[in-house]
C-alpha cells in the first residue's frame, strides 16, 4: 500500500464510523431497549429474529456476522435520513476489512517447524528450557513475529541491534537472538522477570541483555532507552506502552520499528489521544469503553467457558435490575470481578455477595427469581446490542492502527500494515513495520 492508500482508507473508515456511530458507540448494559431501533427498524427486526444460540456463532466469525446483518442495514440506510447514501453503502465493505498477509507469512504449522529446527540443534532438555512456560498459541505468536523481523526473510530490513520493548522474561528477544545471532536489549520493569530472562539467556549463551526500567519514567539524555541504529520490536504491548514506544522511537530517529498493538483501552487519559494529523481532526472521540470494542472477539473460548460467561452476564444484569429497584436510581452499578467458583453457586448467593460488596440491604421478601428472569431477558437484549456493535470492531481497530501508521508516515517512515499470524492464533495479529526513509 502506498502512503495515499493508507490515508484514503483512514478517511473512508472515519466517515463510516462517524455516520453509523449510534450502532457502536454505546454501553449495552445501560440499555433497556434497542437504542437505535427507530432509525434502523429492519436491522432491529433481523437481530430479534436470530436464535440465541446462533448469536454466539455469528459473533465468533466476522465475515458471517457481516453477511447476516448487512442486507438489513443497507435497507435502513436506503430508507433513512442519511447524507450521500451511495457512498455510505459502498463504505460498508470496510466492515469486513482484513489485513494483507505478509509475503512470507506461513501457516500455523510454522511453530512446530521452528521447534523441530531447534530440536535438531539442541538437546531435548535444552529445548524444554527454551520454550518453558510458553503456551502453544503464545509460542506460535512468538515464532511468527520473530520471522517477520528477520532480515533473512525481509531483505528491506537492515541488520541492526534489537530493542525488545516490554520484554517480560524475554521469550521473543531470546528467539530473535538465537535465530539472527544478533545483540538484543530487552527492557522490562519487573526486576524478577529480568532476572529470570537473564538466566535463560546465559544458559543459552545468547547476546541478550536485560534492562530493568520503567517505560514511562523520564528519559535520562545520557542513558536513552531508544537509539537511532536499532530495530525496536514489541509483541502485544498494551495501550499507552506501545504508544510510548512509538513516540520515543520517533524522537530518537530509531531506524526500524516492528510493533503489534494490544489492549487499546489501557490508557492514562479518559479518552483516546490521537497521534496522526488525520485522527486529530476527526469528529470521533473514543472513551476507554469504546476502545475495548476491537477486543470483543474470542476465537478460543470453549462451550463451557461461553456458557459460564453467559450465566455471569445474566446474573449481573439480574442484580442490576434489583439494585435499581432497591436504590430507586436508574443507573448501572458496577460490581467487582467474581471468582469463577462463585458461578457454581446460586443466583441468590450471587445477589447477596454483590449487595454486600456495594453495601446494599436486600429485603428477604424480594422474589429473587423474578430478577433472575429479568437478567436473562436483559441478556438477550444486550447480546443483540453487542452483536450489532461488533459489526464495527474490526473497522474501529483499523482506525486505531491507521492512526499509528499515518503518524509514522508523517514522521518520515515507510510503513506497512500486515498480519503476522492467522486470526485463529490470535485476533491481535496486526503488525506495524516502519523503516526510516532518510
Amino acid at each position: 500500500m502506498s502512503v495515499i492508500n493508507y490515508q484514503q482508507t483512514f478517511n473512508a473508515i472515519d466517515s463510516l464510523l462517524g455516520a453509523l456511530k449510534p450502532l457502536w458507540q454505546l454501553v449495552a448494559f445501560e440499555c433497556d431497549h434497542l437504542p437505535w431501533q427507530q432509525e434502523f427498524p429492519h436491522l432491529a427486526q433481523t437481530v430479534w429474529q436470530l436464535d440465541d444460540a446462533e448469536i454466539d456463532n455469528l459473533d465468533a466469525d466476522q465475515q458471517h456476522l457481516v453477511g447476516a446483518l448487512l442486507p438489513s442495514l443497507i435497507v435502513d440506510i436506503q430508507q433513512g435520513q442519511f447524507l450521500d447514501k451511495d457512498q455510505l453503502i459502498n463504505q460498508l465493505s470496510l466492515l469486513a476489512i482484513t489485513l494483507p498477509t505478509s509475503a512470507i507469512n506461513r501457516d500455523d504449522t510454522q511453530a512446530m517447524q521452528d521447534t523441530e529446527q531447534l530440536s535438531n540443534e539442541h538437546p531435548t532438555s535444552d529445548l524444554a528450557h527454551f520454550s518453558a512456560h510458553i503456551k502453544g498459541r503464545k509460542w506460535q505468536q512468538i515464532s511468527a513475529f520473530t520471522e517477520q523481523v528477520n532480515p533473512q526473510y525481509h531483505p528491506q530490513l537492515p541488520r541492526l541491534p534489537i530493542l525488545e520493548w516490554c520484554a517480560g522474561k524475554g521469550h521473543l528477544g531470546r528467539l530473535v537472538a538465537k535465530q539472527q545471532n544478533i545483540e538484543v536489549t530487552s527492557i522490562e520493569w519487573q526486576a524478577g522477570l529480568c532476572t529470570q530472562g537473564q538466566i535463560f539467556a546465559k544458559q543459552w549463551q545468547l547476546p541478550q541483555t536485560f534492562i530493568c526500567a520503567d517505560a514511562f519514567a523520564p528519559i535520562d539524555p545520557n542513558q536513552p532507552l531508544l537509539l537511532e541504529q536499532q530495530h525496536a520490536i514489541a509483541l502485544h504491548a498494551c495501550g499507552d506502552l506501545h504508544i510510548r514506544l512509538l513516540k520515543l522511537a520517533v524522537s530518537a530517529g530509531t531506524r526500524v520499528m516492528s510493533i503489534s498493538p494490544c489492549c487499546y483501552h489501557l490508557i492514562e487519559h479518559t479518552h483516546y489521544q490521537p497521534l496522526s494529523s488525520l485522527a486529530k481532526v476527526s469528529a470521533i472521540k473514543l472513551s476507554k469503553h469504546d476502545l475495548q470494542l476491537p477486543l470483543q472477539q474470542s476465537v478460543i473460548a470453549g462451550t463451557k467457558k461461553q456458557t459460564l460467561r453467559n450465566q455471569e452476564i445474566s446474573w449481573r444484569l439480574g442484580f442490576d435490575s434489583l439494585q435499581r429497584k432497591t436504590r430507586g436510581i436508574e443507573a448501572y452499578l458496577p460490581v467487582p470481578t467474581i471468582k469463577k467458583s462463585q458461578l457454581s453457586g446460586s443466583f441468590n448467593d450471587f445477589c447477596q455477595w454483590a449487595a454486600n460488596e456495594k453495601h446494599l440491604a436486600i429485603s428477604s421478601k424480594i422474589n429473587l427469581s423474578h430478577y433472575l428472569h429479568l437478567g436473562i431477558e436483559r441478556q438477550r437484549l444486550t447480546k443483540r446490542i453487542d452483536l450489532v456493535a461488533h459489526l464495527f470492531r474490526r473497522t474501529l481497530e483499523h482506525w486505531l492502527l491507521l492512526d499509528r501508521v499515518c503518524f509514522l508516515q508523517e514522521q518520515g517512515y515507510q510503513v506497512t500494515l500486515t498480519e503476522f499470524c492467522a486470526n485463529s492464533v490470535t485476533p491481535r495479529n496486526a503488525m506495524i513495520q516502519a523503516i526510516k526513509t532518510n
